[in-house]
């Protein structure tokens, strides 16, 4: 089930369902550790003897944000039980502590009790190895604590605190745990259980006939029992009413701390845009990690995560939040790559938050030879991100800080990881992590990361060494141009491999990822040959149903939706890659009427986010539904990305004598479905021996 809702301020995350199921909860890093583990944490309501939790058969729900804030809202109604909840969540902005609201409204003609019951399904620090449940009557709370981990629950309606309250054994020797001890309207208040437990509380109200009442429920989140109490207790003292209230004007402040127009763009991108700057923003760790997902659903694949650092994901992310004016808010991402980078100068393929190196399938020997398990765009773009970041922020401290412990190290690796006699880069692992050899993307990179280092070395007065990096990066340049372009099919290549004797094999798939060469500057958006690069692309992995977008490339086989029909679905469409071309629309634009294809493709991101605004990875060919993780960070950083680089290149084409906005004509479609494609078949818009030259780096320099 894919996360509807995430909630964060940087230390505490959690995400809930549409049913407002708690489905993980991370502390005290954004990404580690996950004390739920996706077990579904719900909430339930008895009246007149029957028993519902919400997400069961029966329930309306409609599910999303408070305006362009990090506090839900959403409705809930079950006809059957004549009931209608309006629930509201947010994580404070400072304190850990997770506040919901939950309004419930009585559709009968009668006085009646209504009881709400809160499951808490909590597996501390990712396993339910020797976990406690207890009832503290001092406190007249619920607690779950293991070492340094506390989670105190509590609440209040107007008819007092917790009403009644179970402990008890989950998922052991045939136990199901304490919901079940829920679906009868009562709780047995067992005190306390040990090992793998769960809890359950309820509180109770008393609505009269067509009316409401309402209750509050709150997990205040520390690292010892005293220091948790207190924070309970703050809570209570400042009410739960209040803090809520300062989340909300927390996330409205800081989202519209920078005064953006949309130029001709609709209202719905523009509230996709305004809601992913606070959904970007939970992802990022106050240490700098910024993680790439969060939603432990993903664990039923293959048993790992999102929930880690991609150098990469993440200096694209801090370029993106950059451009949109949040600069503060990545400068940290920078410090995290400094203490991970290796002896080598090369950062490996992705870190846990707290910086330790992440699981990795890439291995270090290959068919008996030694290798670096690593993708190189990985450290040449958190150079790349570094300028533009200086360039915004002008930040001198943050380079001088730099310089010795990141920028020189990397650029030296990547200026001496390459084949001479090709100028390129020495193979390593693509960006999709599945294939290793020399790849457009990653070549693209280097460049763009050789040529931001000799930006920045230049800034600290080192011309020696800026005069090496700058030479290396149009190395680089003329390799790609010369080995990358196959004229025989009047495009750029995925990528190469490099025999034992030198010769090169090139690998003709089309690939999305070929946007690199106009992303990262190597050559011209309007250059013939990337021009016929990307119309290739838009023709061959353009989704040719109802549901459209890009694929990443022609026979994609992650979460693959068919076998059988490539020529129509060559893959899952996905967000960053159909952004990938809006970009290349936008910078190809001559006027503005010629922006209509990056419009239509920033509607099309809008329209395919879920109903509450988040938006997925990748999603089905044929339904849109979402598929793998959900939300992306990537996903909704480049969303924002693609929206400011539009806006600012509208404006600035309507500046231009002459220049008449608006308009419809555009760029070639990939057929005449294109247009079909972009509508929303459902309705309305949702809201929101030269290959052995150079030794290769021993593993003890990781």
């Amino acid at each position: 089930m894919p996360r509807d809702l995430v909630l964060g301020n940087g230390r505490l995350l959690v995400t809930l369902d549409a049913g407002q199921g708690l489905r993980d909860l991370f502390y005290p890093y954004v990404g580690l550790w996950n004390h739920i583990g996706g077990h579904r944490s719900g909430m339930g309501v008895w009246v007149d003897g029957e028993f519902s939790w919400l997400g069961d058969p029966g329930w309306e729900s409609e599910v999303g944000y408070a305006g362009a804030t990090l506090v839900s809202e959403s409705q809930h109604r079950h006809a059957g039980l004549g009931v209608i909840l309006r629930c509201a969540a947010g994580v404070h902005y400072q304190e850990d502590v997770l506040l919901r609201h939950v309004i419930v409204e009585n559709l009968r003609s009668r006085v009646r009790e209504v009881r709400v019951f809160f499951h808490q399904d909590f597996s501390i620090d990712d396993t339910d190895v020797g976990d406690t449940a207890v009832y503290d009557p001092s406190a007249s709370l619920v607690y779950h604590y293991k070492r340094d981990r506390y989670f105190m629950i509590d609440g209040a309606s107007a008819q007092g605190g917790i009403y009644q309250f179970a402990t008890g054994v989950k998922r052991f020797h045939g136990a199901e745990g304490t919901w079940r001890d829920a679906e009868d309207g009562r709780l047995e208040c067992n005190p306390i259980s040990q090992g793998s437990v769960d809890s359950t509380v309820s509180f109770r109200l008393e609505i009269g006939a067509e009316s409401r009442e309402s209750l509050w429920y709150w997990i205040a989140v520390g690292p010892t029992y005293g220091r948790t109490l207190r924070l309970d207790q703050f809570v209570r003292a400042a009410t739960p009413e209040l803090l809520l209230v300062q989340v909300r004007a927390y996330w409205h402040r800081w989202v519209h701390k920078n005064a953006v127009g949309f130029a001709d763009l609709p209202p719905e991108v523009e509230r996709l845009y305004q809601l992913s700057l606070p959904i970007v923003r939970a992802h990022v760790d106050r240490t700098g990690a910024i993680t790439a997902a969060n939603d432990s659903d993903i664990l039923q694949y293959n048993r790992d995560h999102y929930s880690y650092v991609w150098p990469r994901d993440g200096a694209l992310v801090a370029h993106a939040m950059t451009h949109a004016g949040y600069p503060e808010l990545v400068a940290p991402f920078f410090d995290f790559c400094a203490r991970a980078i290796t002896t080598g100068g090369f950062l490996l393929q992705k870190y846990n938050p707290d910086g330790s190196a992440g699981s990795c399938w890439h291995p270090w020997v290959q068919n008996g030879r030694r290798q670096l398990p690593i993708q190189e765009d990985e450290t040449a773009l958190v150079l790349w991100a570094l300028w533009e970041h200086y360039q915004q922020a002008r930040d001198t401290e943050l380079v001088l800080r730099l310089v010795q412990q990141l920028i020189t190290p990397a650029a030296e690796f990547l200026a001496g990881y390459v084949y001479p006699h090709l100028g390129l880069p020495r193979e390593t692992y693509d960006l999709w992590e599945e294939r290793r050899g020399v790849h457009t993307w990653t070549a693209s990179a280097v460049y763009a990361g050789l040529e931001a280092a000799g930006h920045l070395v230049t800034l600290l007065g080192d011309e020696v060494r800026a005069q090496r990096y700058w030479q290396a990066a149009r190395r680089v340049r003329e390799g790609i141009v010369r080995h990358l372009y196959e004229p025989a099919l009047g495009r750029f290549v995925r990528g190469l491999q490099v025999a034992g004797d030198g010769a090169v094999h090139r690998d003709p798939t089309m690939d999305a990822s070929i946007a690199g060469i106009f992303r990262f500057g190597v050559l011209p958006a309007d250059d013939p040959r990337v021009r016929a690069t990307m119309e290739q692309l838009e023709q061959r992995l353009w989704v040719r149903t109802p549901v459209g977008g890009i694929a990443r490339y022609h026979g994609d086989y992650y979460f693959r939706t068919t076998w059988n029909d490539l020529d129509r679905v060559p893959g899952n469409p996905w967000f960053i890659t159909t952004l990938w071309l809006a970009d290349w629309y936008v910078d190809v634009a001559t006027d503005s009427a010629q922006l209509a294809r990056a419009r239509e493709l920033l509607q099309w991101v809008a329209r395919r986010a879920m109903p509450s605004g988040v938006l997925p990875e990748q999603v089905n060919p044929y339904t849109g539904g979402p598929l793998s993780v959900a939300p992306l960070c990537w996903s909704h950083a480049a969303f924002c990305y693609s929206v400011r680089h539009y806006v600012r290149r509208f404006e600035a084409l309507a500046a231009r004598p002459g220049d008449v906005p608006g308009g419809a004509q555009g760029l070639p479609r990939p057929d005449a479905a294109a247009e079909a494609n972009l509508r929303d078949p459902e309705g309305p818009l949702v809201p929101a021996a030269a290959a052995a030259a150079g030794p290769v780096p021993p593993p003890d320099q990781a």
